[in-house]
Formats: structure tokens, C-alpha cells, sequence
């Protein structure tokens, strides 16, 4: 493998050039030092000028410094050995746990490209136990459910509240993607699986806030490269969590202004497009097994027509909205039941019976908000008796889906529910008829 030279350092961005026998994209370059510090060709200046990312934003680069080149991409464990463990964006263990041999590994930038066509015959719904969820937004196997909503509403403990509900039913292989949040949720949620005894389950990636835009930005690549290994070697079905796909977009849009790049009319990255359908294209099925995903996406100023929430939502099946007002009120989870929807939420999928109930359960809550406006002046008493009668049954579909959490049971004292998508059809029909 031929040597390069470093050029120029511009933060994370480092000019790398070879005389001869230049690297490929997306190939790891390392420098000599004493870190054997790790760059990934990110495009080249001219055919043999590379222009690199500083992938451990490491400080002791200099120009001059020799390169050599590896002949591969970032490369991360995969097998049994991964299971119950936590791994940084570049497969590296970070729990304190034993080293991870690296004779089985897999190149995070190849995909299966064969998964992209393959439909799934019978749809097959799993339940979370949480009333809301499976009413409005059915979980169907091998499908992606997006949770969306500003800072503060709950979007991590509803994930951690589905982790424990959906995968300690042994039905797969749990794994979690931490981008970009904070070093607390990620410690909290570790710790929470090792007591309810579900960390023997799961594999955890972890790029949080406190690292570079480059290791963020990957992190999610390396673990969706860990659940297609075990998709299509060990042919598991999998359960994907990624907390949070908006940080996914923001890493990568700041990797962008680092290279200089021109952003797009939104003030996002010219790639926002397809660097999230890269990603959300591996979160696929096929043969072998299901890849089911779990994404929250956090809306910044709480504006859902925000570029990159909205077009991370029409990648989903469907779309979970928490609303601040509603968290404000005390109501947990704080689903808006209005603005949430599922294109899964068929008679096909879900039986006649729950697609009836669905549209009767929204007219009556679309009712409900307009009626609490007329409410606030004329009074309650004012209405007629069959708006009365609507506005009762509102309020009491309130009260029926809110719901404790097993996962903070200890912060509030309140024992968590587990309700059976029966016996939630069974309350709703009580309510409403």
C-alpha cells in the first residue's frame, strides 16, 4: 500500500496527498502517530489530494505527517461475541468490558442491496403493551415507527419504556443507536436494561453529544451494519432503536460546513436526502429476516414542517407526535392522537373491528378540540346534550390512554401497566358506545 502526506488541517477536515496509488473513497488512512490516529477519505481535490475527515479529532497531526493507507473502510466486530455489550461509533467497546476479537468483521459502508425489493406476505403486528401506540399506530414486523417531538416530552422513556415491553419478549434481537444525545439518557437506559436483566438481548452503539460530528454521524451506519449481519447470517429478526435520527441529519450537516460544501435553500446539507435514505434503505427485510426500527426525531423550535423532520417522516410507516401542550397537562405519553397517523392502520392489517374504532376514537377527538375553544367562553354547560355527551366521552378516552411506564417506576412511585391490544379495544368500545 502506497504512503501519503499531510497537506493541511482545518479541524476535522485534513488534506492528505499521495504521489501514487491513491486511497478510495470512504477508505481508512492511518497517520503515524503514536494513536495510529484514523482518517476516512471523505472526496478528492484532485486525483491523487484527498480530502479527509479526522475521525477521532485527534491533536497530534501535523503537516508533513506520514499516512498509510489500510485498504479498507471503517470495519465493525460482528457475531455473539457483541451481544450485551456497548460499542462506540468505530466498534470499540466502551463498558469497561472485555476486548472484542476482530477476526469477524464487517465494512460499515456496504449494504444489502437484495433487501430492497423484498415484501413481506403477512403482516404481523407486535404489541407494545402501551394502549396509545397500539391503537393509533399498530407495530407491523419489519416496518419503521418514527416517534416525533420537541426537547422534554418524552421521547427517550417512551423508547426505553418499548425496549423493556417489546424486547423482553425474546421475540428478537434488540439493538440501540444513541446519536447524538445526552451522556445521561445513555447511562440511564444501560443501566435500566441491566436491571430488568434485557441487556443479555441488546447490543448498544453510543455517539453522544459530547463527541465529533464524525463519530455521530457514523454511529448509526455501524449499528444498522451489526443488525444486518445478524438479519442475514444468524437470521434473527431484529428490533432497532435509534435515539435520535435528527442528530443523525445534524452531524452530517455539520461535517458539511466543515468541508465547506454549499448547503441546501433549507440550511441543511445538499445531501440531506440521500444520506437519509441511505440509511433508512438498510432498515429493511428480506429472507432471511426483519430489521423492525424504532426512530425518534426531535423537531427543533417544536416546528414539524422543519426540512429534515419532515423528510425523515416520509421515510416512516408511521408517525408518533408528542406534544408539548399535552405533556404540559400531565398526560404521559404525550401523544397528540390528531396529528398522529400510521399508513399501517388498515382493516387488511388490523382486523374491521379496530379500523372502525380508530375512526370513531379521532372524529370524536377532533371534536373535542374544536369544542374547547367554544367551551372557554360560553361554558360547558351551553353546549347541546349530544356535544355534552362527545366532549364526556373525550375526555374520558383522555384519561384511559394515559398510562405509567415500567421504566420509571421508581422516580414516581406508580407501579407500569401492561395493557393487551384486546382488552384496549374492549375500554374504547365501553367509552364511545
Amino acid at each position: 500500500m502506497s504512503k501519503g502526506s499531510v497537506r493541511a488541517i482545518r479541524g476535522l477536515m485534513v488534506v492528505v496527498e499521495f504521489l501514487e496509488d491513491p486511497p478510495n473513497l470512504r477508505e481508512v488512512l492511518l497517520c503515524n502517530d503514536e494513536q495510529k490516529s484514523m482518517l476516512q477519505v471523505e472526496s478528492f481535490l484532485t486525483a491523487t489530494t484527498a480530502r479527509c475527515i479526522n475521525l477521532q479529532a485527534s491533536r497530534t497531526l501535523y503537516k508533513g505527517m506520514e499516512v498509510d493507507r489500510t485498504g479498507k473502510g471503517i470495519e465493525v466486530p460482528v457475531g455473539a461475541q457483541t451481544i450485551g455489550r456497548m460499542f462506540n461509533a468505530l466498534g470499540q467497546p466502551i463498558d469497561k468490558g472485555p476486548e472484542v476479537s476482530r477476526d469477524k468483521t464487517r465494512d460499515i459502508a456496504v449494504g444489502n442491496e437484495s433487501s430492497a425489493d423484498f415484501e413481506v406476505s403477512k403482516p404481523e403486528i407486535m404489541q407494545t403493551g402501551i394502549k396509545v401506540l397500539d391503537f393509533f399506530t399498530p407495530f407491523v414486523k419489519g416496518r419503521k415507527i418514527g416517534i416525533v417531538g420537541g426537547a422534554g416530552v418524552g421521547k427517550t422513556v417512551l423508547t426505553m419504556e418499548l425496549i423493556n415491553n417489546v424486547a423482553k419478549s425474546g421475540s428478537g434481537l434488540a439493538m440501540f443507536a444513541g446519536i447524538g444525545e445526552r451522556i445521561r439518557e445513555g447511562h440511564e437506559l444501560h443501566e435500566t436494561l441491566i436491571d430488568r436483566k434485557l441487556l443479555d438481548n441488546t447490543v448498544m452503539y453510543f455517539g453522544q453529544m459530547n463527541e465529533n460530528p464524525a463519530m455521530r454521524s457514523i454511529v448509526g451506519v455501524s449499528a444498522v451494519t451489526l443488525a444486518e449481519y445478524f438479519r442475514d447470517e444468524e437470521k434473527k429478526d431484529i428490533l432497532f432503536f435509534a435515539d435520535n435520527m435528527y442528530r443523525y441529519v445534524q452531524a452530517r450537516n455539520e461535517l458539511s460546513t466543515i468541508l465547506n460544501q454549499v448547503p441546501s435553500e433549507g440550511g441543511y446539507q445538499a445531501t440531506i436526502f440521500s444520506d437519509i435514505k441511505t440509511l433508512q434503505d438498510r432498515l429493511s427485510s428480506n429472507e432471511n429476516g426483519s430489521i423492525t426500527a424504532v426512530q425518534t426525531i426531535y423537531v427543533p423550535a417544536d416546528d414539524l414542517s422543519d426540512p429534515a423532520v419532515q423528510m425523515i417522516s416520509h421515510e416512516l410507516d408511521s408517525v408518533i407526535v408528542l406534544s408539548r401542550k399535552i405533556a404540559e397537562q400531565g398526560i404521559r405519553p404525550a401523544v397528540d392522537i390528531i396529528r398522529t397517523n400510521s399508513s399501517l392502520l388498515s382493516p387488511d392489517i388490523v382486523g374491521e373491528r379496530h379500523y372502525q374504532l380508530v375512526g370513531r376514537v379521532k372524529r370524536i377527538m377532533q371534536k373535542y378540540e374544536s369544542l374547547k375553544n367554544i367551551i372557554a367562553i360560553i361554558g360547558e354547560n351551553e353546549l347541546s346534550p349530544i356535544d355534552r355527551a362527545d366532549y364526556a366521552k373525550a375526555k374520558k378516552l383522555i384519561t384511559f390512554f394515559t398510562q405509567s411506564m415500567f421504566v420509571v417506576e421508581d422516580l414516581s412511585g406508580i407501579p407500569g401497566e401492561y395493557s393487551e391490544l384486546d382488552k384496549t379495544l374492549d375500554g374504547i368500545e365501553e367509552i364511545i358506545v
